[in-house]
């Protein structure tokens, strides 16, 4: 967890179980999501002397980055029987973990699936040069220009690119934004890519030999 959790006990007097309690459902927490930007826990006496539910209340506020925010709160009401105190915390917390637990995952698939797309094949064809300088850029079909390097190029074939030449690479997050990486040499627009291949690369309708 990025900063330290804030507990806060209202009508109720801290005590070293329940401190205990508590700290072994923040870790849990932590094991879900390691990185939780501020947890809140506020633990409060509502009743004296309830005739059912439960005196007690427990709320928890949490923030996950980039902007989420999530809440569980456990207030047994009437017509449930008496639960304790740790009951309460209990089930805050149980339900804290699966809006987490949902959370992380969504996420994770997220980050997967950018991840795979980052990852496809994508096809282009050279639209600029600088073999002095050692790099060069592509546009893709859709009309996207991407940013390469001579070290992306593969099998060391810079210095056979042309304008027009076409190559299949894959994309990626540079420090100054995407560019591409594992430039393949296929051929020049409108050309088949091997004696093998079927498919032909067409050109963009901007294109010129």
């Amino acid at each position: 967890m990025k900063v330290t959790p804030e507990i806060t006990y209202r009508n109720l007097e801290k005590t070293d179980a329940i401190a205990a309690l508590i700290n072994q459902k923040i870790a849990k927490l932590e094991h879900i999501c390691n990185y939780i930007n501020s947890c809140h826990i506020a633990i409060e006496k509502i009743h004296d002397r309830p005739r059912s539910g439960s005196p007690y209340r427990v709320r928890i506020d949490i923030t996950v980055p980039p902007g989420h925010e999530l809440v569980a709160e456990s207030n047994p009401d009437e017509g449930k029987h008496y639960q304790p105190l740790d009951v309460v915390i209990r089930d805050a917390f149980d339900a804290a973990c699966g809006q987490l637990v949902k959370l992380t995952q969504r996420q994770h698939h997220s980050n997967k699936n950018l991840s795979n797309e980052a990852a496809q094949d994508t096809r282009a064809f050279v639209t600029k040069l600088f073999r002095d300088r050692g790099y060069g850029f592509l546009k893709t079909f859709d009309g996207q220009e991407i940013y390469f390097h001579c070290n992306s190029v593969l099998h060391n074939e810079f210095q056979r690119l042309e304008i027009g030449t076409g190559v299949h690479f894959c994309v990626e997050q540079g420090e100054e934004g995407l560019q591409a990486s594992t430039v393949k040499i296929v051929d020049k627009p409108g050309v088949r890519a091997g004696k093998s291949q079927q498919t032909v690369i067409e050109p963009p309708l901007d294109w010129r030999e």
